[in-house]
């Protein structure tokens, strides 16, 4: 297998991305040392569709779903969920960061708005529709850490992120016995279209690429 890009990432592309409040017992298992940040018993869901392109370091199509977590007081990201297509960006999220990759299917019409769908081997996952509204003005920085399990320790990697954003309408469809079915059951209460995205994910490093041959 081709080696991946040692750390950082630095990614451009586009995002799709959704927002719920759900009940805490329909909220995924996240890593221990973690504990779901929540809103009047509810935990904060996001679920995205990104297309990695331009001068990415590797260019993919993904769908994620992220619980709110916090480690102490600290807030953390935690990606319970996620789907690509590339073996190579696979392999690097689980090895480096211990995000927990699957392989997909994707079909992406982005002719106006986005409407998109994802199937593994399993099945269907979801689909979504997202119509774009009114944009903000100038690029939204964001800055966070992502928290996972990697070798069964807790493991949190650092990122810095730029985008145009605006605001959206979106439209999810999952799959009822699928992993994301709990998003089915309401409509998320944001939406959001983040345009000609830059990100850094994960740490400095000095050393080779890692990954075999």
């Amino acid at each position: 297998m081709t080696g991946y890009p040692r750390e950082p990432w630095r990614l451009a592309g586009q995002m799709y991305l959704s927002v719920w409040l759900v009940t805490r017992h329909a909220l995924p298992q996240v890593p221990h040392g973690t504990r779901p940040v929540t809103v009047a018993g509810r935990g904060v869901v996001g679920a995205a569709w990104v297309v990695y392109e331009n001068d990415s370091v590797l260019s993919y199509n993904e769908l994620l779903r992220a619980v709110l977590v916090r480690v102490g007081t600290r807030p953390r990201v935690c990606i319970t969920d996620i789907w690509v297509d590339s073996e190579i960006s696979k392999a690097g999220g689980r090895e480096l960061w211990g995000i927990p990759k699957e392989m997909a299917t994707f079909r992406l019409d982005r002719a106006d708005g986005l409407r998109a769908s994802a199937g593994s081997g399993d099945g269907p996952v979801a689909g979504a529709a997202f119509r774009p509204g009114r944009g903000l003005p100038g690029r939204w920085p964001l800055s966070y850490r992502v928290a996972q399990t990697l070798s069964g320790r807790l493991k949190t990697s650092p990122v810095r992120s730029r985008a145009g954003l605006s605001l959206a309408r979106a439209d999810w469809t999952v799959a009822d016995s699928g992993p994301l079915r709990a998003l089915g059951l309401s409509r998320p209460v944001l939406s959001f279209q983040l345009s000609d995205f830059r990100i850094r994910f994960g740490d400095t490093t000095t050393g080779p690429p890692t990954g075999g041959e």
